[in-house]
């Protein structure tokens, strides 16, 4: 990747962008990202946004019009308060349990309905069934980039103590891995969260963008697979013609 002449943004491909910023999660020192899509017709996606600041809605501005601010699950929402606020025009995504959680944030589809014909037009949509944070992941195709927030994390090898202790006893340390903490929690229907990954396996790529952590430009197909060998297969679940439909949410 390269940082761009704004200095708000890295150029992760000829598409795609990425901000990043510190955050504290349970006392740990880590990075939130968001990921900035270039749509058909100088639109533009933003997913998982981070803090609006003066210099990152420039930059912003400068790519192109923003028409479509993600919130990919129930915690990663934080900012897009001051985001819709910036971009009142944007059609806000988000699932419905954030609707419930916060009624007075603007959401204008859930993730359960259909997606926008600019967005079929160059994104897959999986949302990742039985999973208490209601995320739904994005595939970019042109470049076959996969969009997560929290289905997996890459932390690396974190330099602060409490981090690196705490990655290391829950299993997300200098891997591609969710918390345990998550795995023992948050996947109140396993048989349900499997047969998303499955429509999610279905899908073509191999670069990866996570929430908190370093993207991967190669072998994230795998990765992500590994990563959820805890989670049961059953023979149910490899029945032949299990895909994901081009642009849709839900497997079929």
């Amino acid at each position: 990747m390269q940082r761009d002449n704004t200095d708000a943004f890295a150029a992760f491909n000829s598409d795609i962008l990425l901000g990043t910023d510190p955050v504290r999660i349970v006392g740990m020192k880590l990075s939130a990202t968001m990921t900035v899509v270039k749509l058909p017709n100088s639109e533009l996606l933003v997913y998982s946004p981070v803090a609006l600041t003066p210099e990152r809605r420039v930059a912003v501005e400068s790519l192109g019009t923003v028409t479509h601010l993600y919130a990919p699950n129930t915690f990663h929402f934080m900012w897009l308060s001051e985001w819709t606020a910036a971009f009142p025009k944007a059609t806000v995504h988000a699932p419905r349990g954030l609707g419930n959680k916060r009624p007075d944030l603007r959401i204008d589809r859930f993730h359960d309905e259909e997606l926008p014909a600019p967005l079929e037009s160059v994104l897959d949509e999986v949302h990742i069934e039985g999973f208490l944070l209601e995320e739904s992941v994005l595939v970019h195709r042109p470049s076959g980039t996969l969009l997560v927030a929290d289905l997996v994390h890459n932390v690396g090898r974190p330099e602060h103590w409490w981090a690196a202790l705490y990655t290391r006893a829950m299993g997300f340390y200098d891997r591609v891995a969710i918390s345990r903490v998550l795995r023992w929690t948050a996947f109140r229907d396993p048989k349900a969260a499997r047969r998303s990954l499955e429509c999610l396996a279905a899908l073509s790529f191999d670069a990866l963008i996570v929430g908190h952590g370093a993207p991967l430009v190669h072998g994230a197909h795998q990765a992500v697979s590994d990563a959820y060998t805890w989670l049961p297969r059953e023979r149910t679940l490899q029945l032949p013609g299990v895909t994901a439909r081009p642009g849709r949410s839900f497997c079929g």
